[in-house]
């Protein structure tokens, strides 16, 4: 008698143990029912003008191996106003002597469905290349001056009275040779073109000095 209560509590017990886990198993979400995650938001990168250059002067080492810069400049976009010497996109352009060609790169960090690829690319096929070309290319080892010192040095001439009447005030830079100095020089224009602007700040891209307003 003694055995058969045994063996009914024994089974009465594992039933019971069962409801348990089928019922707190059964509280558990579904995993097709849980919400579906959020996307991940990528934020665009931000490059001063010398580190868009390393990058650009890379693809166009491995483009020709004479390849020298001639012109270097920012692009304006809802991702930044300019201001502090960086942008999100930045355009090159490099000729080569051996190829007698030129060629366009751009370094993007803009996450923008207009913008061009984000990381370094060409743009475009390659241009031609003649005497004028030649006058404009400069040395990459003479860009020694970024653009955010660029920018305080420009603030520093005229460029904070500027801001001061526009805090949203753009800014656009341009890399050239200086053909009297035989060196680059930083243009940092308070606008959106040399055009459009509302001053230029001249910056020696080797020494840093201040070379002039306009």
């Amino acid at each position: 008698m003694n055995s058969r209560r045994l063996a009914f509590a024994l089974c009465f017990a594992v039933v019971v143990m069962l409801s348990a886990g089928c019922s707190s198993s059964g509280n558990q979400p579904n995993a097709s029912t849980l919400a579906p995650a959020k996307p991940e938001v990528k934020e665009p990168v931000f490059y001063t003008g010398q580190e868009a250059f390393n990058r650009m002067m890379g693809l166009a080492i491995r483009w020709s191996a004479d390849a020298q810069p001639a012109r270097i400049e920012s692009v304006l976009t809802p991702d930044a106003n300019g201001q502090g010497g960086k942008s999100t996109i930045w355009r090159g352009y490099f000729a080569s002597p051996s190829r007698h060609s030129t060629e366009t790169i751009v370094c993007s960090g803009s996450r923008r469905p207009d913008a061009p690829p984000f990381g370094v690319s060409t743009e475009g096929g390659e241009g031609g290349y003649n005497a004028e070309t030649a006058g404009l290319i400069f040395l990459p080892l003479l860009v020694k001056t970024d653009t955010d010192k660029a920018f305080e040095i420009a603030q520093q001439h005229g460029g904070d009275a500027i801001l001061k009447k526009d805090a949203q005030q753009p800014v656009t830079y341009l890399l050239l040779k200086d053909r009297k100095q035989n060196v680059p020089v930083w243009y940092v224009i308070y606008g959106t073109s040399e055009k459009d602007r509302k001053g230029i700040g001249v910056i020696n891209a080797t020494t840093g000095a201040f070379v002039s307003a306009r």
